[in-house]
């Protein structure tokens, strides 16, 4: 195997990892995002709150909310828009087609799709992480003056 096959190899086997360690983060985020919902849920209907923390605490759900619509897009499945490659677009293909497919080294086009989806990922995945971190402000914030209209 020469230098530049080596290379494409390990560059289409790390865009591959990024993607899963993206799609991990995110399937844990959406999980903890899914228990600071239920949390908020149960606080809300179980303890007779003051209008402020009432305010705080919806403003902080529906932030959450909108954390939690970024992580499902995360994790949505992207077979590469319009011009899929490798798996994808081997769905479409007969056994012929696909044999004279792998025949030819797309890894390039393969690494520039995965590479695209793997940014975009990252990129949602990022605000979804500061929407849970506002949506945290937010919910404590309810908390702190719940607490001061009970003490």
């Amino acid at each position: 195997m020469d230098r530049t096959d080596a290379n494409l190899t390990a560059a289409h086997a790390e865009v591959k990892a990024e993607l899963a360690r993206t799609d991990t983060k995110a399937g844990l985020l959406l999980a903890f995002t899914g228990a600071m919902l239920a949390g908020a849920w149960t606080v809300a209907t179980s303890v007779h709150l003051p209008p402020a923390a009432i305010v705080f605490g919806a403003a902080g759900v529906a932030v959450l909310l909108a954390a939690a619509t970024y992580l499902l897009r995360t994790v949505r499945p992207n077979l590469g828009g319009t011009r899929p490659q490798g798996f994808p677009k081997w769905a479409t293909l007969t056994p012929e087609e696909i044999r004279d497919a792998l025949s030819e080294d797309d890894r390039p086009a393969h690494i520039a799709v995965l590479s695209r989806i793997a940014v975009a990922k990252f990129g949602r995945l990022r605000c979804a992480i500061d929407l849970t971190c506002v949506a945290g402000v937010l919910l404590t914030v309810a908390v702190v003056l719940a607490w001061l209209e009970v003490a």
